[in-house]
C-alpha cells in the first residue's frame, strides 16, 4: 500500500502555518499582510493545507487544572502479543478512552506511551483497572506523575 504524497509547502504556507500556530484565531487580512498576501489568497491556502490534511484541527487548548484536571500521567505499557489485530486493538481501546489525551505506538520497551489527565488519583486507579488489569494482553505498565508542566504543546516547527 502506497502512501499518498506529502503535500507541497512553500515559503507562503509554512509563514501561514507558523501563525496559525500560535493564534489560529489571526484573521485572514492580519496573515495576509504580514505573508504579503491578498486574504482571500490565505483563505485558499488554509482550506487546501485543510483538505490535505496539513491542518489537522483548529481548537482551543484548555489548561487542565482550570477545569479540575490536576493530575497529568505518562504511562508505559508494554503488551504480550504484538499482532497486527492485538496492536489495532489496543490502539482503539486506548483512543476511546477520554482521560488519554495522547497515545503514541512506540519502539523499545515499551509498545505504547500514554499521556493521561485526570482529576485525582482514584480516577487513575479506576482506569488502569479498565484499560490494563482488565486487559488480558497488558503484560505491565509503567507510571509517571507530572510534578510540574514545564513545557506543552502540539506545535510544529515549520521553517524550511
Amino acid at each position: 500500500m502506497r502512501k499518498p504524497a506529502q503535500p507541497q509547502l512553500d515559503a507562503f504556507d509554512r509563514k501561514i502555518l507558523a501563525i496559525l500556530q500560535k493564534d489560529n484565531t489571526t484573521p485572514q487580512r492580519t496573515i495576509g499582510e504580514a505573508v504579503n498576501l491578498s486574504a482571500p489568497a490565505v483563505q485558499r491556502r488554509i482550506k487546501r493545507m485543510t483538505e490535505d490534511g496539513v491542518i489537522q484541527a483548529n481548537v482551543a487548548v484548555v489548561d487542565p487544572v482550570a477545569v479540575g484536571q490536576a493530575i497529568t500521567i505518562f504511562v508505559e505499557v508494554e503488551v504480550i502479543s504484538e499482532t497486527a489485530d492485538q496492536i489495532e486493538m489496543a490502539k482503539r481501546e486506548f483512543a476511546a478512552a477520554a482521560e488519554i489525551q495522547q497515545c503514541y505506538y512506540v519502539t523499545g520497551e515499551a509498545d505504547f506511551i500514554l499521556v493521561i489527565v485526570v482529576p485525582a488519583m482514584a480516577d487513575y486507579e479506576a482506569l488502569t483497572r479498565r484499560l490494563f488489569f482488565g486487559n488480558n494482553n497488558v503484560k505491565r505498565f509503567r507510571t509517571f506523575v507530572a510534578m510540574d508542566r514545564v513545557k506543552v504543546g502540539l506545535s510544529v516547527q515549520v521553517d524550511s
